[in-house]
């Protein structure tokens, strides 16, 4: 089993591409969780802007926009950077994920800057988490002591989602506010801490939405759904880092994920992080399929005959 750190790590095989490798136990089913793939992208451009655009002096991630083209698959991968725009303020690389024979399965763009550095206009906007969630007390969760959050031990089909098993995720006692909210608080379970390039993991990891509403509303779930193993893959995410992790990184992170409207085998994911002090930490956008678990597990169409489409 390999940590966080293990599975995410990339090295330089050239000035603009970098290689890493997918392990199985960060898969969905067999395919490797995107918001995983989405923190090795991150890694890979972190690197270059240490490395390649040193220079430019711009270390964090500002922005991150993926779209999915394909599954990708366990093993070897590789991460080929393009230089866009850049600037004194912030930079802008595409980067493109291929494996096998040159497939190219994830494509985007990320933008660099130096949030340490930032400056100009500040105004309070009053925004807050509406309904407003549980309160906690932090400390608490780690003996599982916290009044009103508890251990989500029975995630539903956790051996098919070995990448969940890697953190503890805390939900309320009570039940969720709405069957289209998943509140959580989660921590990794090995105990390595969250870092600024855990994010893209962070972003993609919290209680399934859908599955709220086949445990607990049954009734607007068709009958033909209501059973068996589903996956959800990622079409696009993107994701704005607002606040800078500490370089030793945090223990525990607060997730807010709401669907707005779910349709046609089709919905959206509105991701809010924030840390223990309610400062708000990142955001993130999903569009996300919804299908059986036997498109993840399908056998994988050849990329040079039919252009390998995503499922």
């Amino acid at each position: 089993m390999s940590s966080f750190a293990e599975a995410t790590h990339v090295k330089a095989i050239g000035s603009h591409k970098y290689s890493g490798f997918f392990p199985e136990d960060w898969c969905i089913g067999s395919v490797p969780h995107g918001g995983y793939v989405t923190s090795c992208i991150q890694a890979a451009a972190s690197l270059h802007f240490n490395t390649t655009l040193k220079a430019q002096q711009q270390p964090h991630t500002m922005t991150i926009y993926l779209t999915f083209l394909r599954r990708t698959s366990t093993g070897p991968a590789t991460f080929a950077v393009k230089d866009v725009k850049l600037g004194r303020q912030t930079s802008t690389i595409h980067v493109s994920l291929t494996q096998g024979s040159g497939r190219e399965e994830v494509v985007g763009y990320i933008t660099h800057t130096n949030i340490a550095t930032e400056a100009g206009i500040s105004l309070p906007t009053n925004w807050s988490l509406l309904p407003a969630p549980y309160p906690a007390k932090v400390p608490l969760l780690n003996a599982n002591h916290e009044e009103l959050w508890r251990n989500y031990s029975e995630m539903p089909f956790l051996s098919f989602r070995k990448a969940s098993a890697k953190i503890d995720i805390f939900i309320p006692r009570k039940g969720q506010l709405d069957h289209s909210i998943a509140d959580e608080w989660i921590r990794f379970r090995n105990g390595e801490q969250f870092t600024m390039n855990s994010l893209g993991y962070v972003a993609d990891a919290f209680p399934q939405i859908v599955e709220s509403f086949r445990e607990h509303a049954q009734d607007s779930i068709p009958w033909q759904h209501r059973k068996g193993k589903m996956w959800y893959p990622t079409v696009l995410l993107n994701l704005e880092i607002k606040k800078i992790l500490p370089p030793e990184g945090v223990e525990w992170l607060f997730v807010r994920v709401r669907a707005k409207q779910i349709r046609n085998g089709r919905m959206d994911l509105e991701v809010v992080i924030v840390d223990d002090g309610g400062e708000l930490v990142a955001l993130s956008q999903h569009v996300c399929l919804i299908v059986g678990a036997d498109r993840n597990l399908a056998e994988r169409r050849d990329v040079n005959r039919d252009n390998g489409t995503k499922l």
